[in-house]
């Protein structure tokens, strides 16, 4: 009963964070080229080919990490990580749409730095309830970190 518990929500986990990774990809591919590629993008900007791996890879992570604190225990402290975590994978999902599909910097900005906050809070409260889960979450702030910096930096070169 157990592991059958535990396949239905690792099976939320994947579904909810394919999702997003799903929504995102609507929104992303269509607008790389023209719209993107003819930015002016900072020195510190990384090639296209590396954002699929690496998102794919932070999209396991936060599967995992989200499978790993709903098995716990039901408390007040687990519902706020988990509802943090849904708040995060919103403005996750929705980043995309506001740079990419409407092609504005300054929208993606105004996403991502409470995105970056958020996460910043998710990842505690998964440290607090499972440390394996909270330390998951780390590469994700440590990359929203670094594109909420790539974002202003395309925003404040582009005027937009």
């Amino acid at each position: 009963m157990a592991i059958k518990r535990d396949l239905a929500l690792g099976a939320l986990a994947a579904c909810s964070v394919a999702a997003a990774l799903v929504l995102g990809q609507i929104a992303t591919f269509p607008n790389l080229a023209p719209w993107y590629a003819g930015l002016l993008k900072p020195s510190f900007n990384p090639p296209n080919a590396v954002f699929g791996p690496v998102w794919t890879a932070l999209y396991v992570l936060m599967a995992f990490a989200l499978w790993r604190v709903v098995r716990r225990e039901a408390t007040p402290r687990r519902r706020t990580a988990v509802v943090l975590f849904y708040v995060q994978l919103l403005l996750n999902a929705t980043w995309p749409w506001m740079f990419f599909a409407a092609q504005s910097p300054g929208l993606g900005l105004i996403n991502i730095v409470p995105q970056f906050a958020v996460i910043m809070a998710t990842t505690t409260a998964f440290l607090r309830i499972d440390r394996i889960a909270g330390i998951s979450l780390m590469p994700l702030a440590g990359w929203v970190g670094y594109a909420t910096a790539l974002n202003f930096a395309i925003w404040r070169l582009n005027g937009s």
